[in-house]
């Protein structure tokens, strides 16, 4: 939406909202950007060999869930967050539950497994790389969002960017739960939710540039 455009929109009346985005206008994108994202994660990672085996374990299911709750939330922000006016008081406590819930989890794993296996359910393998692969995951689906928010009239440009980050970084990660091994909720609770907040800070720093009118 163009700066004249909105000021023609509030100038006509006080009832007057922003018109709606056609649907297919928005699918295409945010469907581009995961088809991007799970070819990017294929090419790079490849899917894990044992991802029959793992599907049947509950600790792969919960991670799967928590991922796909945090992007649920994070594109529930982006939705409102890119509209003038809506209401968003909500949108702490819609991010915050599948954290907690996931903390929670491994609170109980940790408390039940011995001192001194504990730290192997934190570090797991791959902590040194799982954040920022999830990051890198996250830019196709972060440019997708940032084009089809650009479209609409957010104006807490900076807030709005961090918003479309998070929801492309936790889409991000659920792709990712098919290459990586880890199982723990510990880890998953840790190092998913740093890669997240990764391509949160890339989604923020973005914003206010990408999303100017």
């Amino acid at each position: 939406m163009k700066t004249d455009d909105l000021i023609t929109m509030l100038s006509s009346g006080p009832d007057v909202g922003v018109a709606a985005r056609p649907t297919r206008a928005t699918l295409l994108p945010l469907l581009a950007g995961l088809l991007a994202c799970v070819v990017l994660m294929l090419a790079l990672l490849g899917v894990r060999p044992d991802l029959a085996q793992a599907a049947a374990l509950p600790a792969f299911w919960l991670k799967v869930v928590f991922a796909a709750a945090l992007a649920a939330a994070g594109w529930t922000a982006v939705k409102r967050l890119a509209v003038p006016g809506v209401r968003t008081a909500r949108l702490p406590l819609y991010l915050a539950a599948p954290v907690l819930a996931v903390w929670l989890a491994a609170a109980a794993l940790l408390w039940q497994t011995s001192p001194e296996f504990r730290a192997a359910l934190f570090w797991g393998r791959t902590w040194r790389y799982c954040p920022f692969l999830i990051a890198l995951l996250s830019l196709p689906m972060l440019a997708a969002a940032l084009h089809i928010m650009r479209g609409l009239a957010p104006t807490r440009l900076r807030l709005a960017g961090a918003a479309a980050g998070f929801a492309a970084g936790a889409s991000a990660a659920l792709v990712y739960c098919l290459h990586c091994p880890e199982m723990s909720a510990v880890f998953v609770g840790s190092w998913y939710l740093l890669g997240i907040l990764i391509a949160s800070a890339i989604g923020a720093l973005a914003g206010p540039r990408a999303l100017a009118w």
